[in-house]
């Protein structure tokens, strides 16, 4: 068993309006998402299936197409391979999980957040 806390784990500032931390396991990646009101995350893809919770504030999901406002409480499932960006209408908070790992975040293959 390994024991995280997320007050001990380093934020990585990608650009001046978002933070991540960031938990790799043997098959998923658990990331805790910071995104002031207002920045986007710009459109991408990924063959990771992502189940994303907002755990606080209000953010704008387009999926494949489709939009929805997606509010603290709220879940949801993007499938792999689906196009997808995020604005954020709050100062918000989101728990991402990643199935299988990022390894392009483990790489440092993520341009496209910074």
């Amino acid at each position: 068993m390994t024991l995280y806390r997320w007050n001990e784990i380093n934020k990585e500032r990608l650009n001046p309006r978002l933070e991540r931390q960031v938990i790799h396991g043997e098959r998923m990646t658990v990331a805790r998402i910071f995104l002031e009101k207002g920045v986007l995350v710009p459109s991408h893809e990924h063959e990771n299936e992502q189940i994303s919770m907002v755990a606080q504030g209000k953010l704008r999901f387009h999926i494949d197409g489709e939009e929805e406002v997606v509010e603290a409480g709220s879940v949801v499932v993007i499938p792999p391979g689906a196009p997808h960006f995020v604005q954020a209408l709050e100062d918000s908070v989101a728990i991402d999980l990643f199935s299988p790992v990022r390894e392009d975040w483990r790489r440092g293959d993520d341009a496209y957040l910074r």
